[in-house]
């Protein structure tokens, strides 16, 4: 009989009890050993797969009639805290994320196991036996967390920066009250073409994604997609050729002269004047003579009177190309490998 009763009761506590806290089910198994009287306590433990402790504490509970407090555990219940339990925990952690020397050969750890996981594995083989989450919550209660590098060192600031800026600012309204173009210039990063892997994704049917190579170094003699880029500021507008040749003054000016016969000329009909704003870096550099000669050569054949202001060292991102035209061009390259320069 008292075998019948052990199946009963454990088929209704599997069912019943997940549902309750661990004071209702205390209250449970307590109220179902006082039914059963003598031998009730045992009976239940046994049934519902805990200890006779939990079963006598119910009954306990249920004798003393206290009302719920709204806590499910005593003050002081539960288990203890990593911290509480393993007092040189944190200072060892701290010791792994900080060691005194950083990125020395004899440093604990290097800045390419950084990750909570490989935390935790360096301090369970110390003896501070730890999970992955653990780690992650002892860095955040630290003050820690997860964070790439930051732009912001600049670098030495030229002292004529802001007076450049300004300069620009006042050519540009200049131009563009009177009429005259005025447009921005530059070079996107030069990308390699062939199934190589690229940034971002696109949709695809499911288990259907574009094959590209395992690695990602070019090799000899692969063809490159050079974009030089022609930004109207003033029509918001932009104008792109892609090369394959590099990165060179002819390339920039050649573009500078599709851009003119195709938009330009018709949209500034009675322009006598162009002016430029590009990097002091690269093919349209203020140092080379190249870019001079073939701009020179483009004032000839166009009749256009043509002023170029560079941008102050180290200012590159302000350039309104690199906003305005270039990140149009990242959007539409993303997850798809470029394979040729064809159209």
């Amino acid at each position: 009989m008292e075998r019948i009763n052990e199946v009963v009761l454990a088929e209704k506590f599997a069912v019943l009890l997940p549902h309750l806290d661990e004071r209702q089910r205390r209250l449970v198994l307590g109220a179902d050993a006082r039914a059963f009287g003598h031998g009730g306590i045992r009976l239940v433990a046994r049934a519902a797969g805990v200890s006779v402790d939990t079963v006598s504490r119910g009954v306990a509970e249920l004798g003393a009639g206290a009302a719920s407090t709204g806590r499910v555990r005593a003050p002081g219940g539960g288990r203890k805290a990593l911290r509480e339990k393993d007092p040189e925990l944190v200072a060892a952690l701290l010791a792994l994320v900080e060691p005194d020397q950083r990125g020395a050969p004899e440093s604990p750890l290097r800045w390419t196991v950084k990750s909570t996981r490989r935390l935790a594995e360096q301090l369970t083989a110390r003896g501070h036996p730890v999970g992955a989450d653990t780690v992650g919550g002892l860095l955040r209660a630290e003050g820690f967390s997860l964070q790439g590098t930051s732009r912001t060192t600049e670098g030495a600031r030229h002292p004529d920066r802001d007076d450049q800026f300004r300069y620009i600012n006042e050519r540009v309204k200049e131009f563009t009250a009177g009429g005259q173009p005025v447009v921005s210039v530059d070079t996107k990063k030069k990308e390699v073409l062939g199934d190589y892997a690229v940034a971002g994704r696109e949709w695809h049917r499911k288990g259907q994604p574009v094959r590209v190579r395992a690695h990602d170094f070019p090799e000899k003699g692969a063809q490159k997609a050079v974009p030089y880029g022609v930004y109207d500021l003033a029509a918001d507008t932009g104008w792109v050729s892609v090369g394959c040749d590099g990165d060179t003054a002819a390339f920039a000016v050649a573009t500078l002269r599709r851009w003119w016969d195709g938009e330009g000329r018709h949209r500034y009909p009675t322009a006598t004047r162009l002016l430029i704003t590009a990097d002091v870096g690269g093919a349209n550099g203020y140092r080379v003579r190249a870019w001079k000669k073939e701009l020179a050569d483009l004032a000839r054949t166009t009749g256009l009177q043509i002023t170029v202001c560079h941008f102050p060292p180290g200012t590159s991102k302000w350039n309104k190309i690199e906003h305005r035209l270039f990140s149009r061009i990242s959007t539409n390259w993303r997850g798809r490998p470029l394979t040729s320069h064809e159209v």
